[in-house]
């Protein structure tokens, strides 16, 4: 944390005895919570210089300072939307002498003087700023310019107030584990060291389905102590992330009448405390129940957005895509959410959801890995529930594009996909076989014959029907993991020492322009295959490791997506043709299959997502634990 972060809250508490009546909708800062995080998406020097602290700002002699930026804008077209709220109340500590001026933006960006007030003398005092926000109803956000001339001006404590809102109501967090102890901790410090982030929650739950626990660190207690009795810690075997959090969303709604939010949150985000408080303000604020989502910003790229708000395309398994108007990987430095946009869900690496909407949709469906979170959105989407991915409202998450999805992982995003098509979709046997066999085909020109053989148990489960989740999808990693054993390009090794092929002998080869036939090229290099007509080793980076390049070398030395570790893909014609088979005849599986399979996904869906399946997984858990 930065050594600045707690300055003295008495000023806060004082202006919530003075007008309990009032809510924070968001405070300003002006440094990160961390010290590696970029100091401009909370206040950005215009001209001159400043002195940032994490809750007050001096800025120096002819010199601008402004707060529009990612953190610092106070997204009014989204209040003017989903709330009753009119106005805006901007409470600050000041002293010194400046001009601070309230600014706002239209939905294309262009600004515009709402208030502007000069500030004189070095004495502190408390002042406040009324700002309406009748004129957002496209998008448009509000900012504070801090402006000086011949002496310094000096800005702390600054909240932004809404009336308190109708619908405030208790806010459970609930976050799951696996193995990621550390990570966990920090978490649960961050949120700790806040007293907002902290008044906005009733309970912190966190399920640890690993084997290396939080209660196994030295720390632990320490860490207990800080959340001052909130946190209910759970132990349970892995059943994923829905599993994780629908556990502590079991027991926040464990009581039938109790009407509440639960926040999920991942384990191993770095965490702006603020999101959890305009989060919950906003959700408590809203006319009707709406599920609330932050934004995930890169953890590698601290800078950039993920997308500002998601869809999916479940035919062509695309999760994750930014919506119509919506930035998609922006630079948040330079690119601002002027626009209002619409979601049709939120991931889960920060979500918050009222207890009327999942009562509503019921819960989660017990898939162990990916679009579970999907699954959800839409259907709370297809009940008529609204969810708005709230800017302002972030946490920083692993990049997506630094994961290596050679693994298992495959498995759970084409099952899963082919389940929610099924499910919420325009579902297309057809299509969706052809999906699969251009998927299968672009894995064995490239060598990744594991990877192919996980796509056709996808295929074959999802035919299956919901029984594959009787048991909470728990033994399905283990599964896949021995499917994959036996093939030797699943093996990981150093990038400087691979086993049988030195430096010289696998030059590095770089990749030329995506094929303008694609379909054509992948016949072709099946062919090649088949016919033992490719020669050669080279070493292939991560970025130039399509299909199209990797299939014209023999053997290849591929750079994982992680950056940490290569594998070697060889030729291997015996299995092109086995594992060829069977991906067409699981193909035309699918083509006959599909619409039976279909509808038992829908006919099995109430039974997979109701609150008696969860409580029968759980109570599983709890007797395997006692055998132990």
């Amino acid at each position: 944390m930065d050594e600045n972060a707690a300055l003295p809250a008495h000023r806060q508490e004082a202006l919530r005895e003075e007008d309990p009546g009032t809510a924070i909708a968001m405070r300003t800062f002006f440094t990160p919570p961390f010290a590696d995080l970029p100091v401009d998406l909370y206040a950005k020097i215009e001209d001159g210089a400043a002195t940032r602290h994490r809750t007050a700002v001096t800025v120096h002699p002819h010199s601008t300072l402004s707060t529009s930026t990612y953190f610092g804008r106070f997204p009014a077209s989204y209040w003017q939307r989903w709330t009753a709220v009119t106005r805006v109340i901007i409470r600050a500590t000041v002293s010194g002498a400046g001009i601070v001026r309230v600014m706002a933006s239209d939905a294309k960006g262009a600004g515009r003087t709402l208030h502007t007030e000069r500030v004189s003398g070095t004495t502190e005092s408390q002042v406040q700023w009324t700002a309406d926000i009748g004129k957002f109803a496209d998008g448009g956000a509000i900012w504070l310019d801090l402006i000086t001339e011949a002496d310094p001006l000096q800005v702390a404590d600054v909240e932004w107030l809404v009336p308190h809102p109708p619908r405030s109501r208790p806010t459970s967090a609930v976050m799951c584990t696996h193995n990621r102890p550390d990570d966990c901790l920090n978490t649960l410090r961050a949120l700790a060291a806040d007293p907002a982030a902290m008044r906005a929650l009733s309970a912190v739950y966190v399920v640890d389905q690993g084997d290396d626990t939080l209660e196994s660190r030295e720390s632990f207690d320490a860490v207990r102590g800080m959340l001052g009795g909130l946190l209910q810690y759970r132990r349970q075997r892995n059943l994923g992330g829905a599993g994780g959090f629908t556990r502590g969303l079991h027991e926040t709604l464990a009581d039938e009448d109790a009407v509440v939010n639960a926040l999920f949150m991942d384990d191993d985000i770095l965490l702006e405390p603020d999101t959890l408080v305009r989060m919950t303000t906003f959700a408590d604020s809203a006319v009707e129940p709406v599920v609330v989502g932050s934004q995930m910003l890169q953890l590698l790229h601290p800078y950039r957005i993920h997308v500002s708000a998601e869809h999916a395309r479940f035919t062509t398994i695309e999760p994750g895509l930014a919506v119509d108007g919506g930035l998609d990987r922006a630079d948040l430095t330079e690119d601002l959410q002027d626009l209002r946009v619409d979601a049709d869900y939120n991931a889960w690496w920060c979500c918050l959801l009222p207890s009327e909407i999942v009562r509503d949709a019921g819960y989660p469906i017990p898939m162990f890995f990916q679009w579970d979170d999907v699954e959800f959105g839409y259907r709370i989407r297809g009940r008529g529930h609204a969810t708005i991915t709230l800017p302002g409202a972030a946490v920083w998450h692993a990049d997506f594009d630094w994961k290596d999805e050679e693994s298992w992982v495959r498995y759970f995003t084409l099952r899963n996909a082919l389940i929610i098509d099924a499910l919420h979709g325009d579902f297309n046997p057809t299509a969706s076989a052809k999906v699969f066999l251009r998927w299968t085909a672009e894995c064995l020109v490239s060598m990744r014959y594991a990877q192919a053989e996980v796509l056709i148990a996808a295929v074959q489960d999802f035919l299956r029907g919901p029984g594959v989740l009787r048991d909470g999808d728990a033994g399905t990693l283990r599964r896949i993991a021995a499917i994959r054993a036996p093939h030797a390009e699943t093996a990981r090794y150093s990038p400087s020492q691979v086993p049988g092929l030195g430096g010289s002998s696998r030059p590095l080869a770089k990749a030329g322009p995506d094929p303008a036939r694609r379909r054509l090229v992948l016949a072709k290099r099946l062919v090649w295959h088949l016919l033992g007509k490719v020669g050669g080793s080279a070493s292939i980076s991560s970025g130039d490791a399509h299909w199209w390049h990797v299939g014209l070398f023999e053997t290849a030395v591929v750079t994982d997506a992680s950056q940490e570790s290569v594998s070697i893909r060889r030729v291997d014609r015996d299995e092109l043709r086995r594992v060829g088979r069977k991906a067409l005849r699981a193909a035309l599986r699918l083509r006959r299959e599909g619409e039976r399979a279909r509808g038992a996904w829908r006919d099995g869906h109430g039974a997979l997502t109701d609150r008696k399946n969860w409580t029968r997984l759980f109570q599983l858990d709890e007797t395997d634990s006692s055998k132990e």
